[in-house]
């Protein structure tokens, strides 16, 4: 629907149902219509213009659709894996070996065909390549996690740095009233994209120099083992969004 929409040249964004749920709620509306959902959202637009996606290019999408398939697969990989594992354990491994060794040789078949097609889209697109091509010259920054930051964050380069953080829900939140200083802690976002900058962000912190002094001195401070790789992924999405946003490669000086 929203492809033939954006065909039709008819503007079209896509709204975070969770959002337009909290503005109903400040509003006080309880009613829901066809007809109170469509004024709903119109007024939330005029409120919120900047609200919401644009729909991406179709070489977008098709990363996109690329990527979310190969991690449906390496998440069933991981719990083939596991159950492997567990029969093992039991000592009922050899009831399953030829079974779960054909399963897991398909899946593997599988991911690797995937991984070929995305590197193909992105070879074939010189402007995607060449973004490709700085995210990969980022010390803990490989080819799974520059293909999710091209597909599920197409504004990288188009933003700030508190905006890209804040689009990974890598941004901390504030939880102070009055005197009192809450915690603070991140969420919202692009869930998968998060996931992935976590990954990212635990190579970075032991094998790219400069994000490894930095994840360091967190932890002279004593700052817990999740609090530093949050601000290594933090500091990292915010420095490949530098790069992306300059055209340029990874220097020890672009931190």
């Amino acid at each position: 629907m929203w492809s033939a929409l954006d065909a039709a040249e008819i503007a079209t964004r896509q709204l975070p149902p969770a959002q337009i749920k909290a503005f109903a709620t400040s509003r006080g509306t309880r009613a829901k219509t066809d007809r109170i959902d469509a004024e709903l959202i119109a007024r939330f637009m005029a409120f919120r213009p900047d609200a919401g996606r644009n729909l991406p290019h179709e070489k977008i999408r098709l990363l996109r659709a690329l990527t979310s398939k190969r991690g449906q697969l390496v998440e069933t990989r991981k719990r083939l894996l596991a159950q492997i594992k567990a029969h093992g354990k039991l000592g009922s491994a050899d009831m399953f070996e030829d079974m779960d060794a054909e399963l897991k040789d398909l899946l593997d078949r599988q991911i690797t065909e995937l991984e070929v097609q995305i590197e193909e889209i992105i070879a074939a697109d010189e402007s995607l390549a060449r973004t490709a091509s700085i995210l990969r010259s980022v010390p803990g920054i490989g080819p799974v996690a520059s293909t999710m930051l091209i597909a599920e964050m197409p504004e990288l380069g188009q933003i700030s740095g508190e905006q890209a953080a804040a689009l990974t829900g890598l941004a901390p939140i504030a939880h102070d009233s009055g005197a009192m200083r809450g915690r603070r802690a991140i969420g919202g976002g692009r869930r998968l994209l998060r996931h992935v900058l976590f990954q990212a962000a635990l190579v970075a912190s032991h094998h790219n120099q400069v994000l490894k002094r930095f994840a360091d001195r967190l932890r002279t401070a004593g700052k817990p083992h999740k609090v530093v790789i949050t601000a290594v992924a933090r500091k990292l999405v915010t420095i490949v969004n530098a790069l992306c946003k300059n055209r340029q490669k990874w220097t020890t000086q672009s931190a």
